[in-house]
């Protein structure tokens, strides 16, 4: 198969780099969770679902599970309830990436948004069933404002395995 112009090969990505980004999104969600503002989106949620597209074989459930821990010590909520959803999102990550990566961003993001539907009524239904009270209704801006967010997860968190733009008759790629 020939690769057109608008086709880039990625050069490998570090691990360091999936590390970061993770533990990057991880600090933006712990700033973001001293506004108490109910519809600012999950990062990490957005990270986790990327690598878990990209590179389903680094960023697994495992990774999902931890970091879904880790969020719930740190926003006090009950223990497993970020990580059930952070693990519903990578386990849909993995079945659909061979198939995802094949679509434009535009239509990537339609079929993301239910799934971080999914994860944000997971959780939404665990604080329900412990006998929490319904944190309002900006909640359910969530889910689309991280589908908003994932052409810029693209842009950056591919930045650094992009090529630079070479073009010679003698190299087509």
């Amino acid at each position: 198969m020939i690769m057109s112009r608008r086709e880039a090969l990625l050069l490998p990505v570090s691990p360091w780099f999936i590390g970061m980004s993770l533990f990057i999104s991880l600090v933006i969600n712990m700033l973001l969770g001293l506004s108490q503002a109910l519809w600012l989106p999950d990062f990490l949620a957005v990270c986790i679902f990327f690598w878990g597209i990209h590179q389903p074989r680094r960023v697994g459930m495992a990774t999902a599970f931890i970091l879904g821990l880790w969020i719930d010590v740190l926003y006090s909520a009950l223990l497993g309830q970020h990580a059930l959803s952070y693990v519903v999102l990578s386990y849909f990550a993995f079945s659909m990436h061979r198939r995802l990566l094949w679509f434009p961003i535009k239509e990537q993001m339609l079929q993301i948004l239910p799934f971080f539907i999914l994860s944000e009524l997971i959780s939404l239904l665990i604080r329900l069933g412990t006998g929490d009270d319904f944190p309002g209704w900006p909640v359910l801006l969530r889910p689309f404002i991280e589908t908003l967010l994932w052409p810029l997860a693209n842009l950056i968190l591919l930045a650094p395995q992009r090529r630079a733009h070479d073009p010679d008759a003698n190299r087509p790629i």
